[in-house]
């Protein structure tokens, strides 16, 4: 009986084990997978410059550019280390993404005009709603979803300020990716809920 128990307690040691080895290999996998998605595309103006001459990068293009990717690939980092929630990290990766590219979009051609025109400063502010929204919430999944959605309405105001000529497709874009994250931190909270509500 005694030496029964011990095979048992012991084989479920070992299956925890595994369980907790498999899911390092997953974790392991997609960090490799995050950083060598970075490094791709931090190449891919070097490599179009070798084949055209509209893109003409120097090195302080390549210096930002690679600063905004790490800083991007090492929030999602930080964020895929605190849960282990599936949609609150895409949450995290699809806001992620649609702030690099509203940064990187402003800081190249501007979307208001041409970059040099002071009213794509406003888009900051759209920025600062979603940061600013996320620190109150202390990054709880029901309170970014709702900062997620202010960020999407900062950014059609913008769109109304500015006229909504000249944005309308990216403005359109832009909030279909905040409201996409907010969705998925929703599911995030409701999966949180009922993890907290089970015996």
């Amino acid at each position: 009986m005694f030496y029964s128990d011990a095979v048992r307690v012991h084989g479920d040691k070992a299956m925890a084990g595994n369980t907790e080895n498999k899911g390092g290999q997953r974790g392991s996998r997609w960090r490799r997978a995050v950083w060598g998605t970075a490094a791709f595309i931090l190449l891919l103006p070097l490599l179009a410059m070798q084949f055209t001459g509209e893109v003409a990068w120097g090195p302080a293009d390549f210096a930002i550019f690679g600063a905004m990717l790490f800083a991007a690939c090492g929030t999602y980092e930080m964020a895929a280390r605190m849960t282990g929630n599936t949609a609150y990290r895409a949450a995290v990766g699809v806001a992620l993404a649609a702030s690099f590219i509203l940064v990187w979009m402003n800081l190249a051609v501007g979307i208001i005009g041409s970059e040099d025109n002071p009213a794509n400063l406003m888009y900051g502010g759209v920025l600062a709603v979603g940061i600013g929204g996320a620190i109150l919430a202390r990054f709880q999944p029901h309170g970014m979803a709702r900062a997620l959605a202010g960020t999407a309405l900062a950014q059609a105001l913008v769109a109304v300020i500015a006229g909504w000529g000249y944005t309308l497709i990216l403005t359109g874009f832009f909030v279909a990716l905040w409201l996409t994250s907010a969705r998925l931190f929703q599911k995030a909270a409701r999966e949180q809920s009922l993890a907290g509500a089970a015996p």
